[in-house]
Formats: structure tokens, sequence, C-alpha cells
């Protein structure tokens, strides 16, 4: 590994560096992410908002649609990493970012059950390749000793997606009626589309594929990012930068089966919190505008963020540890399924809170592994194939959790399905670290899993 100095001792030139990409390029990446994010979960705040039932669907067929996504999404990942590797960062995902917001705006006009699975899938399709794309894009900006906290800034974009999303996308809805007649979650659908387009076309002529093209740095900070880089690639032997050792890597599989776990959770949160939260009314005797809803839908992930940065900056400070990603499995695998035994809708939203810093305080740390031992066209694949696996949950969270859910008549069991599969990622970060332990001479990961 680089044995660079640490951020607190890097060089004036270094901090300098580092600060201006921090401040250039991460938040107009965290902003596509952040639209991405929502464009994808938009979904989730239709479904009980009137889409449901204009479209007569069940909770099986809206967990089917919802999931459908990641099939397309899945088919494409891996070689859609690899074309953003050969024709460049910048192009491909304003290339990614401007088809999917055309797709995403035809939602607008979804008439039936079978056109939201097609869209949905074409979804998946469009949007290929862009989160694998986006954490390689800026982790080959920035050495590794800095990755942490930049995929830290990056990261946060998606529990801010539902703080600032929920509400936005309830004010959407309530305008129903305001443009041709249509329907609030209809407008809501154009309302979060038009923006992917735009900032899309923006990217193609705002981001820089490498440090030597960025105007803004110095060069005596282009002349240092660059050197970093080369070489912590050319001093780290045990760096692969075949796509065949990424396939083939054990490592890549364990990582990709713990990604799954967290996402699994993650998107059976996305895609059922809002339908969780219209039954509150029922409990509490009261009912919430959409605009409410978005409110409380919003309210766990605002200290999912907090945690997320704390956690992450913990991360940089002490050298990622296996408990910074382990510990957070095991709080999330227990308290999902806490969440819908909880006496009343306050003590639900308090611990679908603890489930949702869990899941987020571990995601960027999780993401610093891969490109500790995969570099080139490895590193595409590599990560491309952990987000592909990982996003096998997108399919099977919300279909699982719906098809359960209208077996046993309520949450429980499914929430417990839920929970399962993060301890699992728990489970799995530990024997990878021990592995690493009994085996330093064939690890790749033995610094970054070290307990």
């Amino acid at each position: 590994m680089n044995r660079s100095a640490a951020p607190e001792t890097a060089s004036p030139v270094a901090r300098s560096a580092i600060r201006k990409v921090s401040v250039r390029l991460v938040p107009f990446v965290a902003l596509m992410f952040f639209i991405n994010y929502l464009d994808r979960t938009a979904i989730g705040f239709a479904a009980p908002n009137g889409m449901n039932g204009d479209l007569a669907l069940s909770a099986a067929q809206f967990g089917f649609a919802s999931g459908v996504f990641f099939i397309g999404y899945i088919l494409l990942e891996v070689p859609s990493n690899l074309a953003l590797h050969r024709f460049g960062a910048r192009k491909w995902l304003a290339r990614i970012m401007v088809s999917w917001g055309i797709v995403a705006l035809l939602f607008t006009w979804v008439q039936n059950f079978e056109q939201l699975v097609a869209l949905r899938f074409l979804l998946g399709v469009a949007e290929a390749g862009f989160f694998p794309g986006a954490i390689l894009f800026l982790s080959l900006w920035v050495p590794s000793q800095y990755r942490g906290r930049i995929l830290m800034l990056f990261y946060l974009a998606q529990p801010l997606t539902t703080v600032i999303g929920a509400p936005l996308a309830g004010a959407l809805i309530q305008q129903h009626g305001v443009f041709f007649g249509l329907e609030g979650w209809r407008f809501m659908f154009m309302g979060v589309a038009i923006p992917a387009i735009i900032v899309g076309l923006v990217a193609w002529f705002y981001l820089k594929d490498k440090p030597a093209d960025a105007k803004w740095l110095t060069p005596e900070e282009q002349t240092w990012l660059t050197g970093a880089l080369d070489a912590e690639f050319k001093e780290d032997t045990s760096k692969h930068p075949s796509v065949k050792h990424a396939f083939k890597s054990g490592r890549v599989w364990a990582l990709s089966f713990i990604y799954f776990g967290f996402i699994y959770g993650l998107y059976a949160l996305a895609f059922f919190l809002p339908t969780i939260i219209d039954g509150f009314q029922a409990a509490a005797g009261t009912e919430f505008d959409v605009f409410e809803k978005g409110l409380i839908t919003a309210i766990p992930y605002l200290p999912a963020a907090i945690a997320m940065y704390f956690w992450s900056r913990d991360a940089s400070k002490r050298g990622l540890k296996t408990w910074h990603i382990a510990l957070p499995a095991v709080l999330g695998a227990v308290s999902i399924p806490l969440a819908l035994l909880a006496a009343s809708p306050v003590t639900t939203i308090a611990v679908i809170t603890v489930t949702a810093c869990a899941i987020f305080a571990a995601l960027p740390n999780f993401w610093t592994l891969p490109t500790r031992f995969l570099t080139g066209a490895a590193a595409a694949a590599g990560v491309a194939l952990i987000n592909t696996v990982g996003n096998l949950a997108g399919f099977s969270a919300p279909y699982i959790t719906g098809a359960v859910h209208d077996w046993t008549g309520g949450y429980e069991l499914a929430m417990a399905v839920v929970g399962a599969f993060m301890l699992l990622s728990a489970v799995l970060m530990v024997a990878l670290a021990r592995r690493d332990k009994r085996a330093p001479a064939e690890a790749d990961l033995t610094e970054a899993t070290a307990s």
C-alpha cells in the first residue's frame, strides 16, 4: 500500500489539491448521485399517493415493478463500467445521465402495470454503470489515504436525497392538475426527471477525466496529484490490473455479498417506508397530507447523514477497521425487525433511524476497499461486479418484501428477512478479515480489514 503522509501531515500543495477536488468535483458528482437516487426511488413516493390506486397495483406488483429496474441495471453494469474506463468518465457519465433523464420523463404518462414494468426495466438499462462509474471516477482523482473522506462526502448525497427529496416529492405531488391536468404523482415524475437531462448536459463540459486536464489546479497541484496516483500504482505490487483477476478474486465476490446485505436493507427502507408511514394514520387516528408524509419519511435520513460523516471521519483518523463495517451491519440487523414491533409511530421512526444510521455509516467505508487491491480495468470490472451482485438485492428486496406482506398481511416477517441479510454481511466481513490475518502473504485486503 502507498505509505504517503496522512491527511493531517500532508504538504501544503497536497492539502490544497485535495481541497480543490473536494470543492470542485465532489459536490457536482454528489448532485448527479442525488438526482440518480431520487429518480430511481421516486416510485416509492408515488405509490401511496395515487399511483397504486390509479394503476390498480397490488403490493407484490408494486414490489416487482420497483425491483425490475435492477434486471436491466445488472445486465449492463459491468459492460458500462468497462466502457467508462475506455471512453472516459466525463463523456460516459454525462451520457448515462441524459439517457436515464429521458426514460424517467416517460413515467409521467404511464397507464398500466405492464408499461410501468417496461419503463422501470429501461430506466435500469439507462442508469447502468453510473454509481460504480462515479465511485471509480472519484477514486482515480485522489490517493488512497484521502479516498475515505472523498467518498463519504460523495455518499452524503444518498441520505440527503431523502431528507430533501422526500419533502420535495411531496410538494410536487400536491401540485395536482397544475400542468395540463396531470395527477400529482405524474407531475412529480416530470419534476424529478428534467434536472437529470440538464445536469447531464452540463457534466459533459464540467467534468474532467484526470488532474492533468483540470485548469483549476495549479501546475504544482497537478504534478503532485498525478505523481501520487502513479506512485501508488507502481509501488503497490498487490494491486491487480486485469479484468480476469477481478472476476476470479474471492475477495471481490466476498465484498459483493457483503454489499448485497446492505443494499437489501437500504432498498427495503427506500421503497416501503412511505407505505409503512401511510399505515401510521390509522394507528394514530389522524391523517397526514402528502408534504407531511414526505417530512416524516425524511426524519431517519438526516441523523443518518450525520452518523455517516462522523463514522467515516473516525475511520480516516484511526485507519479503516473491520468493525467500521461489521458493527453497523449488526446494528442494522437487530434494529430493522424491531421497528415494526414498536408500540407507537414515534418509536417506529426512532428505530428505523437507527437502521438508516447503521447502513449509511458503513457504505462509504466499504467502498474504499476494492480500489485498494484492484486498479485499471480490473478496478472498473471489480467495482461494477460488486455493485452488480449487491444490486440483485435491489430487485429481490422490494419484491420479496411485497410478496411476504401479501402472504402474511404485515411487514414483520419481511423485515426479519432484511435483518438476516444484514447479519450475513457482518459475518462475512469478519470472516474476510480473519482469513487475511491467517494468510497475510496472500491477502489483498490485510491493511484494509485489519481489526
